[in-house]
């Protein structure tokens, strides 16, 4: 029986110290997101008490791999945070576009409908039934205009109000991940100056 335990404690143990050195082989340095390179580097690193404190010492290789990381990264969103504003001001450009259109049609359904009493049609004059016939066909043209001018000035809108909610977005969680970064390299540059004026301290 006592053998038996024995046994099953040992099972467990190895059970929980592979979980351990797979999950470890799933961080790296060299893929996945940068809080998961945050966790390989914990994992990796030794650890020591000294005056009742914790210390982690992390390899200056793996921290120099990490900051490179940090900054590519922080650059990939710089680059799509000039893609978004490059797209935004495109929005805009066509926005100011489709409205100038806009008004240029009403304006042009204005002047027809204070026409539309008028029999003289290009200086000559028409028949009723010609005349109403022409003009319902241009008011038709101008309203099926109208309304694929409309139709377009919304799809800019609302793909600009995308852009911009992306942007915002983006904006947010770059200055989140640049603080959470910035305060991570804090943390450790106080870490590794505590170890440095600890170890110059006369023994």
């Amino acid at each position: 029986m006592k053998g038996l335990r024995i046994l099953l404690a040992l099972a467990v143990l190895l059970t929980v110290n592979l979980n351990y050195a797979q999950e470890t082989e799933l961080l790296s340095l060299d893929k996945g997101p940068i809080s998961s390179q945050f966790e390989y580097i914990y994992k990796k690193s030794g650890n020591y008490r000294s005056d009742g404190k914790k210390y982690e010492v992390v390899r200056v290789i793996s921290l120099d791999k990490l900051r490179q990381n940090v900054l590519d990264t922080l650059a990939v969103y710089s680059k799509k945070e000039g893609e978004l504003k490059t797209t935004i001001a495109g929005h805009e450009t066509t926005i100011s576009s489709l409205n100038k259109k806009l008004e240029e049609t009403t304006g042009n359904l204005v002047t027809v409908t204070e026409e539309k009493d008028s029999l003289s049609f290009l200086g000559m004059q028409v028949s009723k039934a010609t005349y109403n016939s022409i003009l319902w066909a241009t008011i038709a043209t101008l309203l099926g205009t109208l309304l694929f001018f409309i139709f377009k000035f919304k799809k800019s809108n609302s793909l600009t109000q995308e852009a911009r909610t992306n942007l915002s977005e983006l904006e947010v969680e770059y200055e989140d991940h640049r603080r959470r970064a910035l305060e991570r390299e804090q943390k450790i540059n106080r870490q590794l100056q505590d170890e440095l004026n600890k170890q110059k301290k006369p023994k």
